[in-house]
């Protein structure tokens, strides 16, 4: 399959190495000095594509979706700082009528992470002398805090019926790609979730599956529903 890459930094660049490994050519690489403004988004520069997987800045990445809406291209979303515009891009690819996947991260290992601290949240959440918090720590470059990562977990705790204060930080420091914590604490004993990611290549790879998974459906995915089950399509 050919694939565009939206975003040529770090992450497209290690998209690009991986993407033989999944039967996938990159055919075409958009980033800031060929796509200002949008400029790269044309017919003619998707023509013959299968996805897109898109890593830019939360600043372009709504802009690009709706542009790659429009012009009928399935997308995988893996920046990450513009959930708030969740909406908008949601009604883009509704009324163009394909598919996106998007996620707070493509790494299988947090996926599993999320599912692992859903399910500790559900089996502690009538238990009041366990209180929890959720801390992370990534780069200095990585530009939001906390991490989408850790707002979905957050979030995943809270889906699971675990209502008390979850007390949260997060840290920016050095080249390090990222670890998320959670934690249950009581008088009695404490109880840890950690995810350390070594590199990059995890959500590359996530990326490159949920490439492969798009080609031909229509709807709005989570990646977790590519990894356990597509049960529906917003």
């Amino acid at each position: 399959m050919k694939i565009a890459l939206v975003g040529y930094g770090k992450m497209g660049k290690l998209i690009e190495q991986l993407a033989p490994q999944y039967d996938c050519e990159v055919a075409l690489k958009l980033d800031e000095f060929n796509n200002a403004d949008g400029a790269g988004m044309t017919p003619r520069n998707f023509a013959g594509l299968d996805a897109a997987i898109e890593f830019s800045t939360p600043e372009a990445a709504v802009a690009n979706i709706e542009s790659l809406a429009a012009l009928g291209v399935n997308t995988v979303v893996g920046t990450t700082g513009w959930f708030d515009d969740m909406e908008r891009a949601r009604k883009a690819v509704r009324t163009q009528g394909n598919a996106l996947v998007w996620s707070a991260n493509f790494s299988i290992g947090v996926n599993v992470f999320q599912r692992a601290v859903a399910e500790a949240a559900k089996l502690l959440k009538d238990e009041p002398e366990y209180e929890a918090w959720a801390w992370e720590s990534h780069h200095s470059a990585k530009k939001d805090a906390p991490s989408g990562t850790l707002i979905k977990l957050v979030d995943a705790m809270r889906e699971a019926g675990y209502a008390r204060n979850i007390d949260q930080a997060a840290s920016r420091a050095g080249k390090h790609p990222g670890t998320h914590e959670i934690g249950f604490d009581s008088a009695a004993d404490t109880i840890t979730f950690r995810h350390t990611a070594r590199s990059r290549e995890g959500f590359a790879r996530g990326a490159l599956k949920a490439a492969q998974w798009i080609v031909g459906k229509k709807g709005f995915y989570e990646f977790r529903e590519v990894l356990f089950g597509a049960q529906r399509a917003d």
